[in-house]
């Protein structure tokens, strides 16, 4: 489990990004990390990886806390931040001096996601172009096979085909131990693929739950007439009438599109912060 409690950070005195925070993430899923540029993804990512220090509070994962910078914790976790550096050398001596440092690598799965995402050949890692490069490291992240991998924006430089490969690997590593992040505001990339979702806000959690459980408060409809003001939680046109959020007094679960309900959240985070505060969802 990793375990955020009573975080506090800033990057200037006085001015919080992270305020009393608090997060509890099981093995077993891939959460999807949504929020506005600014809104504190990287930096979450950054503590929970032990790249930056809370100023309060504490950060823990399988009982190490990061910010110690164990050994052992640090073979089990991997970060693929969304801009990166990669060494003017080839492929294979890359693995040479950084699959060690991952007890659990594997050198054969390594080699098949490269395939797949189509990246060929012992090249020279400078020689490739930022799409290639990215798909790279994601593929030696996935092999690492480590048990919290966190992921800030990996469909950032990937071609349509590629984000689709993409998403298919990430599903077959999905295991019962297992904690995946993926931090995006591409929402429609990771749709159908991240659950459950954490929506950030100005350094504020306003929704961290299953997509079941979001479908029995919330549903998405669609209407012929244009919505009044404050009927509905949000709305777009569409061809033909209108798409809308709105809340789900049915009490049976149904789809919620995860791009209208960001931007709900992010528009009216009070609104429906609440509607998740309202005790136990039963299912």
């Amino acid at each position: 489990m990793l375990r955020i409690a009573n975080l506090d950070f800033h990057y200037r005195k006085g001015n919080f990004l992270f305020n009393s925070l608090n997060l509890e993430l099981k093995p077993g899923n891939i959460y999807g990390l949504l929020g506005k540029n600014g809104a504190g993804k990287t930096t979450l990512l950054k503590i929970m990886c032990g790249l930056l220090f809370p100023k309060k509070g504490e950060c823990s994962y399988n009982g190490y806390k990061p910010m110690e910078r164990d050994p052992g914790s640090l073979a089990d976790l991997y970060f693929v931040p969304d801009t990166f550096y990669l060494p003017n050398i080839k492929v294979s001596q890359y693995v040479s001096l950084y699959a060690p440092f991952y007890p659990k690598f594997s050198e054969l799965q390594f080699e098949e996601y490269l395939r797949q995402f189509e990246v060929a050949g012992d090249i020279k890692l400078n020689s490739l172009s930022f799409g290639q490069k990215k798909k790279f490291i994601i593929a030696f992240a996935l092999a690492a096979n480590v048990s919290l991998l966190l992921l800030d924006e990996p469909t950032n430089g990937l071609d349509i085909p590629s984000k689709t490969v993409f998403r298919k690997i990430l599903t077959s590593v999905t295991a019962e131990d297992k904690i995946i992040i993926v931090s995006t505001h591409q929402v429609r990339d990771m749709k159908n693929l991240i659950d459950p979702i954490i929506i950030l806000d100005n350094g504020k959690i306003i929704i961290n739950n299953a997509m079941a459980e979001i479908g029995v408060r919330i549903k998405s409809d669609f209407r012929q007439n244009e919505p009044k003001e404050g009927e509905v939680l949000h709305w777009e046109s569409a061809l033909g009438g209108y798409a809308v959020l709105e809340e789900n007094i049915s009490g049976s679960e149904t789809e919620v599109d995860i791009e209208h309900l960001f931007i709900a959240a992010v528009t009216k985070p009070e609104v429906i912060g609440k509607m998740f505060e309202m005790g136990e969802i039963k299912l």
